[in-house]
């Protein structure tokens, strides 16, 4: 779903965060001022935050950088343009990994990526809400398909440290990772990943790999978060890295890894994710379903396993669940 053409060019007449007069965005998009008005009612309701100041007109409390294909496109390589199938923005949808599983469905061919300025029902792992309001966040959502569903293994992990490599290229320092697919800073979480595969148990398949990073989120997004949580904003020196740049850096990082990923597997990417995992020698609680465990994090197995020490009960090896630190005192 794409957004309104009024509503675009007032976000693109908007983004510099300066005031405009009600008369010259009236003229602008050929609609009375009362209808202004009644468009920036609609920018609150993607949740911006606007000000308005008698004699000065409106502004957006933070700038806006708007995604841009062809500024996303300009800035990759000859070889990840030959290995990128399409690229669509959106201004909302309800979330770019479904949006993607249904095109994979349809027969859309690997290499197809889409991200969305918002998202209504973004998803995060184990049914988790990822808040996505609108310009805050990097959604990124790419297709690939396997010829061998085994190839998938470990595979979140290795996206992992693409994501982190594309982050220490954009400036961003102190970044770890969180088995299995959590982004921290400084232990608040930055960002995350979920993979999501269709096709044949022992054959050909599907799999959309989801990216959400937060860059700039207002506080009532944040208070829906159920764990410490940061943005770029707010651990950036100056403005936070360009929404475009982090989106293309992501692309180039993915499309090689998804490329390599058949022959290299995993153990490519081990040491990268192993130098930074931030939770080694920690002490965790891992949910399991109904299960909760607790014990002290040693590493990952090479297949990406994470191996708890358990006290008395030895080191155990868990393929999935959710880790939280465990507080004392």
């Amino acid at each position: 779903m794409h957004p309104p053409a009024h509503r675009k060019t007032l976000l693109t007449l908007l983004a510099d965060g300066g005031f405009h007069s009600g008369a010259d965005l009236a003229r602008a998009l050929g609609i009375s001022r009362t209808a202004v008005w009644n468009k920036m009612r609609d920018l609150q309701g993607l949740g911006l935050e606007l000000n308005a100041v008698s004699g000065k007109g409106y502004r957006l409390a933070q700038p806006l950088e708007l995604l841009d294909a062809a500024e996303i496109l300009d800035s990759l390589s000859a070889a990840a343009k030959a290995k990128l199938a399409g690229l669509e923005i959106h201004g909302q949808l309800d979330s770019t990994n479904t949006y993607l599983m249904a095109k994979a469905a349809s027969g859309a061919p690997g290499g197809t990526a889409c991200l969305a300025e918002s998202q209504t029902q973004g998803r995060g792992r184990i049914g988790r809400v990822w808040q996505s309001p609108f310009g805050g966040h990097v959604s990124l959502s790419l297709l690939w398909r396997f010829a061998d569903h085994a190839a998938v293994a470990g595979l979140s992990l290795a996206v992992g440290v693409a994501i982190i490599r594309t982050l220490r290229q954009a400036g961003v320092e102190e970044v770890g990772l969180k088995w299995p697919n959590d982004i921290l800073w400084r232990e608040r979480k930055l960002g995350g990943i979920l993979l999501e595969v269709s096709g044949e148990a022992h054959g050909r398949c599907a799999v959309v790999i989801g990216i959400g990073l937060n860059v700039r989120l207002p506080p009532l997004a944040g208070l829906a978060i159920d764990q410490a949580w940061t943005d770029l904003s707010q651990i950036s020196a100056g403005p936070p890295p360009s929404r475009n740049k982090l989106a293309a850096l992501l692309l180039e990082e993915l499309l090689q890894l998804l490329a390599d990923y058949p022959e290299q597997g995993l153990r490519a990417y081990l040491a990268e994710w192993r130098q930074w995992h931030c939770y080694v020698g920690r002490e965790v609680t891992l949910q399991a379903g109904d299960k909760t465990i607790a014990g002290v994090v040693v590493d990952i197995t090479d297949e990406g396993l994470l191996v708890l020490d358990c006290g008395e009960a030895g080191l155990k090896p868990f393929a999935s669940g959710d880790v939280r630190l465990r507080l004392h005192g």
